[in-house]
């Protein structure tokens, strides 16, 4: 692919506010609303820090204080046995290789018109779409950001990132901390706006949105030279709807994006700008009615996550009760030379019974009984975060077949079912999306031939989770050719009922294949009817070689023919 510099559209010059009406009053309702939404968040806040200090203390920004000096310090005293870390790591790991391995296709585009997309030229133009978007896929940070997204889903239950337009890499993935952002839901219970606060260095903000447009206070710390200061920064995506006096993007731009300084003058707003297309994914694990927010296996197994805190610091008590137990001595011995040190030698007055060192009780706790009850806890964990399908493989105790080890993995993935088809909706539908849109108008994309202009692209995944869950609609046919073919053995001519064609293709579907396997149907027929007419030559040659071989037979025998 050769790389063009796309051409955007929304980029905010240095001077930009005097198109703004009333920026008090947007001001005014940008604060209310933002307070509205961490007011509504405030529960799942609170439960988002429980999961954090339990499973991974350094995942989460809960506190804004500017040029925090403690940054750096430890943060795990609460973790003492690290499985539920360890296997929210491998959660994220096994989502990222299940849903959108970078080593491999996870996606395929095609047309809503079935006709159109069986066109060669129309296939021909997919398929360059198609490996020119994996490309910038790979350039980019898109995955270093899922294998973020995908652990913060594990563990809180919901992840959020943008997605920008880049003039290096095209795109730019911004994945955000949480307890940095608050989410809320449109009519269809689908996430389209966020409100967040976050951190900037004065350095930083006037590198990104000009000298011109920042607060009074920011050019001040800039002009003096204290420009690693940090200032908290507000940040609002959401639907263009409302009406804002005067802005260039009111009936340009379906999303609209804000920055402002948190508890500035009321007269700056830092950048605002439109959107095409949503640049917000807020993917989650598993949501109740109409929550913005969702479960995760991390709050399903947090029981569990403190119960084998406590049961492995129990368990190290114990232990060390019976290696270094409290002691009792005779009153004899004190301010005397003694020893607890293996070998020492501990010496006292001779003749005196009942002298010397001893434990003030005896502790026989049963170590191996309660080994395994925290290994029956540490497997629940695991559970939860769904290691036992991620590691299948290296954990099987004997040598299984392919065959039995993949319908144990269909089995299992049955189970991720909602969460995978949740994950492709609000989170890599978008990604497509938003690439291909940032693509097209920067003119890095093939033009499109003139007939599918009015059809719209249709995302179809192939990732190892969704062909698996594919792979399941191919047993029916496996069961139906099974059966024919065991009743064609004795009357050949039920093969007459089955469309072998449209078998062929429905399998290859289910299967994942890519449609440069199959010949198209035109292809075939052509096939068929050359193959027809060589069978017809074949046939007619054999036919002229068995009658001259009969007239040479009767010439040889003597037998003439009679004229006339």
């Amino acid at each position: 692919m050769t790389r063009a510099t796309p051409s955007f559209q929304n980029n905010p010059s240095d001077s930009w506010q005097h198109r703004l009406g009333d920026i008090a009053a947007l001001r005014q309702a940008l604060d209310q609303r933002l307070l509205a939404l961490e007011t509504d968040r405030l529960s799942w806040f609170q439960h988002w820090r429980d999961l954090a200090k339990h499973i991974q203390p350094r995942l989460g920004r809960f506190l804004m204080t500017p040029n925090q000096g403690d940054r750096g310090s430890a943060k795990n005293q609460a973790i003492i046995d690290s499985t539920a870390t360890t296997a929210s790591a491998r959660f994220g790991s096994g989502l990222m290789a299940g849903m959108t391995s970078p080593s491999r296709q996870w996606f395929r585009l095609s047309i809503n018109d079935q006709q159109i997309a069986d066109k060669t030229s129309v296939k021909l133009w997919l398929s360059e779409v198609q490996k020119r978007m994996e490309r910038v896929f790979s350039e980019s940070n898109l995955y270093r950001s899922l294998g973020h997204l995908y652990e913060d889903l594990g563990i809180f239950g919901t992840s959020s990132m943008i997605i920008y337009q880049d003039y290096n890499d095209i795109i730019r993935c911004y994945p955000l901390s949480v307890g940095e952002y608050c989410l809320a839901t449109d009519y269809r219970f689908e996430c389209n706006t966020l409100y967040r606060k976050f951190m900037m260095t004065v350095n930083q903000l006037v590198e990104k949105f000009g000298i011109s447009n920042v607060s009074t206070t920011a050019k001040s710390l800039y002009f003096n030279n204290n420009r690693d200061k940090e200032l908290i920064i507000c940040h609002a995506i959401e639907p263009n709807n409302d009406d804002i006096a005067g802005w260039f993007g009111k009936k340009t731009f379906p999303y609209r994006e804000i920055y402002w300084e948190f508890g500035s003058s009321n007269e700056v707003i830092l950048d605002l700008k439109g959107f095409e297309e949503c640049p917000l994914c807020a993917p989650r694990w598993s949501v109740s009615g109409n929550d913005a927010y969702g479960r995760s296996p991390g709050m399903d197994s947090l029981g569990d996550i403190r119960q084998l805190q406590v049961q492995q610091k129990r368990k190290a008590q114990a232990i060390d009760k019976v290696v270094n137990p409290p002691m009792i001595a005779d009153a004899l011995l004190k301010n005397e030379p003694a020893t607890l040190l293996p070998g020492g030698v501990t010496y006292v007055p001779s003749g005196l019974s009942g002298v010397g060192f001893r434990p003030v009780y005896e502790v026989r706790p049963d170590i191996a009984a309660i080994s395994a009850d925290i290994g029956q806890c540490q497997q629940r964990i695991k559970t939860a975060f769904f290691e036992d399908l991620f590691m299948m493989i290296s954990d099987l105790d004997t040598v299984r077949t392919a065959t039995e080890i993949e319908e144990r993995k269909q089995e299992k993935l049955l189970m991720l079912g909602p969460a995978i088809e949740r994950i492709q909706n609000e989170l890599l539908t978008i990604v497509i999306n938003r690439t291909f849109g940032v693509m097209m108008r920067g003119g890095l994309l093939p033009n499109p031939p003139s007939y599918i202009k009015n059809n719209c692209l249709t995302i179809s995944y192939i990732s190892p989770f969704a062909i698996a869950q594919q792979a399941s609609s191919t047993a029916p046919l496996e069961r139906l050719a099974t059966f024919v073919a065991s009743i064609a053995t004795s009357k050949p001519e039920v093969l007459d009922k089955i469309n072998f064609d449209e078998t062929i293709t429905e399998y290859a579907d289910a299967l994942g294949c890519s449609p440069k396997l199959l010949l198209q149907n035109d292809q075939v027929a052509l096939l068929r009817e050359a193959r027809a007419r060589s069978q017809q030559q074949q046939s007619t040659l054999q036919t002229g070689l068995s009658v001259a071989h009969g007239m040479a037979t009767l010439a040889k025998a003597g037998i003439g023919i009679s004229r006339p």
